[in-house]
């Protein structure tokens, strides 16, 4: 079911909404943030909903997806379960949207909480690899897929993205800042047998050169040969960009893949930091709202609101109460001198409870972070023993005699490790392609990296499915189940499972 609203009809912002924009992002400027020209533009709820459908942007292609999105969010509004505030886009210049029937303290919170969302966008190094045109780039690849479906038909080129997009976690998230394939071949190395030596006299060829250090050399190079000869030489995360390159795919088709592979490494970022760039949009707009732009008549909306975003729901880490917390603790550390060597090996609660250096550094370290950190090492740096009992974290599980769920743990070392179980790799298995030409036979090898995370194997299967598709050949994967190596496989007719010795 593709959406089949009218387009978004764009409204400019009131005079009382562009004065009140022009004050916040001044003081936003006073603060300290930094950010692209923020264009806003107001819509009513079922713009909204058709907005955030397509994940932001107002132009995509068309995929029943995005229909049954829309569908859903309508449904959740009508009923009251839900409320879009705001959306913004990593964009330059940035667009955020507006709905029209929030109050005036709601639009002054949003503008707040957008232009934090921007200096996030524009400043974290993990968003400095995006594409900042994507708004674009996503419109002309609404245009390309609406061509292929003229030229092949829909169901042909719907079926088609419903394969791409259920592989677009399959990428390397850090692939981006990181040289992961070998370079290339220099013409300048020995070829046949010959072994590199250091140039020396004949007399003292024997130790310049001695027999062990030529044998190590001729190894390195024989090794070196064996794994240009495996395809791939080294295993290969970025599993779309090896079905891009070496699946027998239509033109057409290799096409869509990268369209779908270049959108999922825009949005990767996103949730690489959710953590951290909601709760420093949480941060400034709380702060601009408290200090700068709330009258008297509007702080217990603002408090009501606010409240609303932070609070804590069972079950599930709240990202932007989180995010906050951290922040404030952070600044407050950096202000007080909590930190460095002489706090770390202080072992007395109430001498830390009491410290304060007076260092002032908080400002600084919050922009620091918030430059450098994803919510992986956000996480790992700044969860302290302090924090976790300030907050009263835990871990809950549940407790089959009693039949309830319980306090498990309250160790913060325990907290901090279920969190960061969480986080990494967005709690995904780890998957790479080792073997292009398995058993020589054409199929197709993958690996999963056992950390912790197992497959589902119904995921699983569905997934060797559609790489069966792209492949064309036997799809077989690597993994651990219930403690033993397997090899899940698909041949085009059944699934297949056997132990992994020979794989």
């Amino acid at each position: 079911m593709e959406i089949v609203t009218s387009p978004v009809t764009n409204r400019a912002l009131s005079p009382e909404l562009e004065l009140m924009r022009r004050r916040i992002e001044a003081w936003a400027r006073e603060y300290g943030l930094d950010f692209y020209e923020t264009i806003f533009e107001v819509l009513d709820y079922e713009e909204m909903n058709m907005v955030a459908a397509y994940g932001g942007f107002p132009n995509r292609y068309p995929h029943w997806k995005f229909g049954m999105e829309y569908e859903r969010l309508t449904k959740s509004y009508a009923y009251g379960l839900h409320k879009i505030y705001e959306m913004v886009i990593n964009n330059d210049p940035c667009y955020a949207y507006l709905l029209e029937c929030n109050h005036a303290v709601d639009q002054k919170l949003v503008m707040a909480h957008v232009y934090g969302h921007c200096d996030f966008f524009k400043n974290n190094i993990w968003f400095s690899k995006t594409n900042r045109k994507m708004m674009d780039t996503m419109a002309n690849h609404a245009t390309k897929v609406r061509k292929y479906i003229d030229r092949h038909g829909l169901e042909a080129v719907e079926s088609f993205l419903d394969r791409c997009l259920s592989l677009e976690d399959l990428i390397d998230r850090h692939s981006p800042f990181i040289q992961r394939r070998s370079k290339p071949v220099d013409a300048s190395e020995p070829q046949g047998n010959a072994t590199p030596k250091m140039s020396s006299s004949d007399y003292m060829d024997g130790y310049i050169n001695p027999p062990e250090f030529l044998a190590s050399e001729r190894l390195k190079i024989e090794q070196g040969r064996r794994r240009r000869k495996h395809f791939p030489e080294e295993p290969q995360r970025d599993i779309m960009l090896f079905l891009i390159e070496n699946a027998p795919i239509e033109d057409w088709q290799r096409d869509i893949l990268s369209m779908i592979r270049e959108e999922a490494y825009y949005f990767a970022p996103q949730a690489q930091t959710k953590i951290m760039n909601e709760g420093w949009a949480t941060y400034w707009h709380a702060k601009i709202m408290t200090e700068r732009a709330l009258t008297d008549t509007e702080v217990i909306d603002f408090a009501d609101h606010h409240s609303g975003t932070v609070a804590m729901h069972p079950g599930q880490i709240n990202p932007y109460k989180l995010g906050f917390e951290l922040w404030k603790d952070i600044e407050d550390r950096w202000n007080k001198g909590r930190f460095g060597k002489e706090y770390d090996q202080c072992d007395d609660w109430s001498t830390k409870r009491n410290w304060d250096r007076h260092t002032g550094l908080g400002k600084e370290k919050i922009f620091e972070t918030r430059r450098v950190h994803n919510d992986v090492t956000f996480i790992d740096a700044f969860f302290t023993q302090e924090f976790c009992h300030e907050h009263k974290f835990f871990i809950y599980a549940y407790n089959a005699e009693r039949g309830v769920y319980e306090v498990a743990d309250r160790d913060w070392k325990s907290v901090k490790q279920k969190l960061l179980a969480g986080i990494t790799n967005f709690g995904q298995p780890v998957i790479h392609v080792v073997d292009g030409n398995f058993e020589n036979r054409g199929d197709l090898l993958l690996e999963h990296r056992h950390e912790g995370t197992d497959l589902r194997l119904d995921y699983a299967r569905d997934t060797l499915e559609n790489i069966f598709k792209l492949w064309s050949r036997p799809v077989h994967i690597k993994t651990i189940v219930e403690g033993k190596e397997k090899l899940l496989g698909y041949d085009g007719d059944s699934h297949l499972e056997r132990t992994a010795t020979g794989a």
